[in-house]
């Protein structure tokens, strides 16, 4: 690697953990932090990234993974039980924020193709940052939230031939604007059909094979190379990488492998997101920015309100509530990850739109991203505020731990951390009639449980004016979850300054901070993996006929021998944490057009689901373990539980029948 491309790299890398190790601080999206770096390392700040060939390369890379990346969202069957909201609701809402956008560009002196992609641009929000902000706030299942997802959806699928027209442009390709516009739709439309075929025929055999081969590795490159390899045809064949990865990533999605490959190129994924977004804050002249600024302050704005107020407009069209309608409005008012990779290509071709109007409406769009997550997060009280209502009181932090206070006024045990092992645990307790009120700092973690009705709060277990609210004066004993043994001597210490006699529980991997862990003030310390050979060797001793009292004994004199550094040494630990795994569990909002509505869950069976309907969520109040003859409802949330296959197979069911 020449010594001038390591220098960038080790610059990029440096000013990323920085940057963005600020934002996370200040509770900003990591987007926004590294399109910060951007700015900063660009041409118009400190020069140390210049805005040249080798930048749009690292573009192009970035954009072929985020476009993968998106694609594994897509999903058919939920887009076929919300076609009403996804074909009608969002078709109207883009084709309206993009069809006035496109006349103002087109009215500037801007030919209609490139308008047309410019005004696609700007109607594209942020599906990043939008379904982020929205789990994080537990709106996604709310009706602005379904409605957005919907739009969202659809600004996937419209993105195709938006992206494909813009690959053209920026090539130089010719041919009048409306054979041209025609071809690529009805080639966007050929290759959606297409990605439709071969995801169900041919991609499911294949990764079936691979999975099969229990090689993690084998499984990472052949997820890695689908991905190249589409971007590659596509290339090849005169479109855009992105389009391939985003057709690829589609094709994905039709499989039950969904989640694992989303697992295995993670890493791919955010080091390489994180390069896309660096390079398209390079992109921005901070030069414009400051001789426009007053220019640039007004397109944000007039961005922001045109974008929530054509959106509104849409949404009364479809009959939507007021209030819900300017909610669904607000959310969808900022610009998005694909509007910048289409303004990015133009900026690349020349002679097509002048680089100030370029320059323009990529700094306006990427502003818009970062005012976004705060309209999200404030979206009831702007729709307030614009429909001039009072409305119920805003609900603060004290009143979101309501249902927690009233649990922890009783006696009940607390669980840190609700992974595999805290849901595992949290069942056991159930089914023995105990209560217990878990904390976890993972935001996927506690929205899957709140979706399930678990009771299950967001927070950080090691601080301290958050266990006033686990009610630590009420629990009866306190089970810490997490393998990183760092992490539970940091909870362990905060416990002992609030309460030194309450009974704690540690789970660890293994026993190398055993005594740590006792000198913090550990009542018992459960490591995984001698636990796990313990039962291994009963097992064995068992197969070998020796006689029960004396396996116990064996077991009891091992234990005695591994936790003499414990204070008692008796040597009893619960066996909670010995099960095998407990199976993966989903919860499936139902939409209004979903095949299962109407419908009772033993005609599930005869359309092949085989997973198990562990809970229903209806109105807020959960039913565990529902009758065969329970008949759902349009807004059920279904609590799934089975193997990865399993689950996407129920979900197809709910969905689409």
């Amino acid at each position: 690697m020449p010594a001038h491309t390591l220098d960038q790299l080790l610059i990029v890398l440096l000013a990323s953990v920085m940057v963005v190790g600020l934002a996370r601080r200040a509770g900003w999206p990591p987007i926004l932090g590294y399109l910060i770096t951007g700015i900063l390392l660009g041409p118009s700040v400190l020069h140390l990234l210049p805005n040249g060939p080798q930048m749009r390369e690292i573009a192009e890379v970035g954009v072929v993974f985020l476009l993968f990346t998106l694609g594994l969202e897509f999903s058919y069957p939920r887009m076929m039980a919300m076609r009403r909201e996804v074909f009608g609701v969002g078709s109207a809402q883009t084709a309206a924020v993009g069809g006035v956008a496109a006349l103002l560009v087109h009215f500037a002196g801007i030919g209609w193709p490139s308008a047309i992609v410019a005004g696609g641009a700007v109607a594209m929000c942020s599906t990043a940052i939008v379904l982020q902000q929205l789990g994080v706030q537990d709106e996604i299942n709310r009706t602005h939230g379904r409605l957005s997802f919907a739009v969202l959806l659809f600004q996937d699928l419209a993105f195709v031939p938006l992206l494909a027209l813009a690959t053209v442009l920026a090539q130089g390709s010719q041919g009048s604007g409306a054979v041209l516009l025609l071809r690529l739709v009805g080639l966007g439309l050929l290759a959606l059909a297409a990605v439709l075929l071969i995801g169900r025929w041919v991609l499911r055999p294949l990764l079936h094979e691979i999975a099969h081969s229990r090689l993690r590795e084998l499984f990472t490159l052949t997820a890695l190379l689908i991905a190249v390899t589409a971007a590659w045809i596509t290339q090849r064949l005169g479109l855009s990488m992105a389009l391939g990865a985003f057709l690829a990533g589609m094709m994905l999605a039709e499989s039950e492998y969904r989640h694992p490959v989303d697992a295995a190129i993670r890493p791919f994924r955010e080091l390489l997101l994180g390069l896309f977004f660096i390079s398209v804050g390079a992109l921005l002249d901070l030069r414009v920015l400051f001789a426009n600024l007053g220019l640039i302050i007004g397109l944000v704005l007039l961005l922001l309100s045109a974008k929530t107020l054509l959106s509104t407009l849409v949404l009364l069209a479809f009959r939507t509530e007021r209030f819900k309608a300017l909610r669904t409005g607000v959310v969808l008012s900022g610009g998005g990850e694909f509007g910048v990779a289409l303004l990015a290509i133009l900026a690349q071709s020349s002679g097509l739109i002048a680089p100030r109007v370029t320059q323009l409406l990529l700094t306006s769009v990427t502003l818009s991203m970062i005012v976004s997550p705060l309209m999200i997060r404030y979206n009831k009280r702007v729709a307030r505020f614009m429909l001039r209502e009072s409305g119920p009181p805003a609900v603060t932090a004290p009143q979101e731990f309501a249902g927690a206070r009233e649990l922890a006024r009783r006696e009940h045990v607390i669980l840190c951390g609700f992974g595999r092992v805290g849901r595992h645990l949290a069942r056991v307790l159930e089914s023995q009639g105990f209560e217990y009120l878990a904390v976890d700092i993972d935001p996927s973690n506690v929205r899957a449980a709140r979706a399930a009705g678990e009771p299950v709060i967001w927070g950080d277990s090691a601080d301290e004016e958050l266990w006033q609210n686990l009610g630590l004066a009420r629990a009866s004993v306190v089970i810490i979850t997490f393998a990183d043994p760092s992490v539970a001597i940091g909870i362990v210490r905060a416990l002992r300054r609030l309460r030194a006699e309450v009974p704690v529980l540690v789970r660890t991997q293994d026993d190398s901070r055993l005594e740590e862990l006792v000198r913090a003030g550990a009542t018992e310390v459960v490591p995984e993996t001698f636990e796990t050979s313990l039962t291994l060797v009963l097992q064995a001793l068992t197969l070998l006929r020796l006689p029960p009292a004396q396996v116990m004994q064996i077991a009891d004199t091992l234990r005695r021998q591994r936790y003499i550094t414990l204070p008692d040494g008796s040597g009893t630990y619960p066996q909670l944490l010995d099960s095998a795994v407990e199976a993966r569990s989903r919860s499936v909002v139902l939409p209004p057009g979903a095949w299962a509505v109407g419908r009772r869950l033993e005609q599930l069976r005869s359309r092949g689901a085989a997973a198990t309907v562990t809970a229903i969520r209806r109105h807020g109040i959960v039913g565990r373990d529902p009758a065969e003859d329970t008949e759902l409802q349009e807004g059920d949330v279904v609590v799934l539980s089975g193997t990865a296959a399993d689950l996407e197979h129920a979900e197809t069911v709910l969905l689409a029948g």
